[in-house]
């Protein structure tokens, strides 16, 4: 039986076509500054964003890190939300390798449309650029958008020109977790562009729903891009001929951007089938993007894990009694709504 695999979007395999494409690619030593695809990836990726320079990462944890740590000097901090990525997913790195303290927010409780959403108000109350000798010192706050564990909660807009221009008014640097930010994009129609000129520094993936097997970029200011590219190299993250994997990051760019309205389509698919058997387990009105997050109620999370995945049918655990579902290329509404089937079942009263 072949599994329908909805654990994340990053277990998408890159197509025959970027195959070829990868194989394809001019290539030089990145170290030197001489991978022809990667300076060219590069740049199309700064333009794309209005920022001067780029710098391609391995991964969008490595690539937070290096944004994060060029607004954030050691011991003093970054406000976030309490399940933002940053805080809970990438292993403690910011604190562990570059001394940085987080402090965080909690921010709309549930599945969709409100969670992870923090009012200005919230922010406002933690930020303190000027702490003094006893308390730390804001330097930053970081913003996820979609927010992954909120359910690919899209941040609006007009929310983040208010979060950024408070700010700015406190001098207090700004980096955005864009690993998502193509869901964003597409599902609102709002540029990344306009997105990336409210932050100092932003990171996007490229091997989560745009399908490209590796690689986030990280862009911003031509002085943060060079003191990114010192620190990623000191972290042992440099790479010689890395150009065919910019070479699928852009083929992914060329033809599967537009495409995930398909994946939020099939994710709404997803959820109808759930709420049909079990209406309590997910709202399908609060699903905007990839990312359908189910309560599993009385059960605990990880017995309802084991027993779709014994069903064919895998999916996250992300809390105690919560599932998550996350669309992408390799699997079609079909496949979608036949899971949605087998995790309604399970959840039915």
């Amino acid at each position: 039986m072949t599994a329908i695999d909805l654990r994340s979007d990053t277990v998408t395999r890159p197509t025959a076509q970027m195959r070829r494409v990868m194989l394809d690619a001019p290539v030089g030593d990145d170290v030197y500054g001489e991978d022809p695809s990667i300076a060219e990836f590069e740049a199309r990726v700064a333009d794309l964003c209005g920022k001067p320079a780029a710098l391609f990462c391995a991964t969008g944890s490595l690539s937070n890190l290096l944004g994060v740590q060029t607004l954030v000097a050691p011991g003093t901090e970054v406000l976030c939300e309490a399940s933002a990525h940053i805080a809970r997913a990438e292993m403690g790195a910011h604190g562990a390798l570059h001394g940085v303290t987080m402090r965080t927010w909690v921010a709309g409780h549930g599945e969709g449309r409100t969670a992870g959403l923090a009012t200005t108000g919230q922010i406002e109350e933690l930020l303190s650029p000027e702490a003094g000798p006893y308390l730390v010192s804001t330097a930053a706050v970081e913003l996820e958008n979609t927010h992954n564990f909120g359910g690919g909660t899209i941040q609006p807009i007009e929310h983040l020109r208010e979060v950024s221009a408070m700010c700015r008014a406190a001098g207090v640097g700004l980096h955005l977790d864009g690993a998502r930010l193509w869901n964003a994009h597409v599902e609102t129609g709002v540029p990344i562009a306009d997105y990336s000129a409210l932050f100092d520094t932003v990171s996007l993936c490229f091997s989560k729903g745009l399908g490209a097997p590796v690689g986030s970029v990280l862009v911003g200011s031509d002085e943060a891009i060079a003191q990114a590219r010192v620190q990623r190299k000191r972290l042992g993250a440099g790479w010689r001929q890395a150009g065919m994997l910019a070479a699928a990051a852009q083929f992914a760019l060329d033809h599967h951007v537009d495409r995930l309205v398909d994946d939020h389509a099939a994710a709404r698919a997803f959820a109808e089938r759930v709420a049909l058997a079990a209406p309590g387990a997910v709202d399908p009105e609060r699903v905007p993007t990839n990312i359908v997050v189910v309560k599993t109620g009385s059960r605990p999370a990880q017995d309802v894990a084991a027993a779709a995945a014994a069903q064919g049918v895998r999916v996250s655990v992300v809390g105690a009694r919560l599932v998550r579902a996350v669309t992408h290329l390799d699997v079609d509404a079909a496949d979608c709504r036949a899971a949605g089937d087998v995790v309604g079942r399970l959840l039915a009263p």
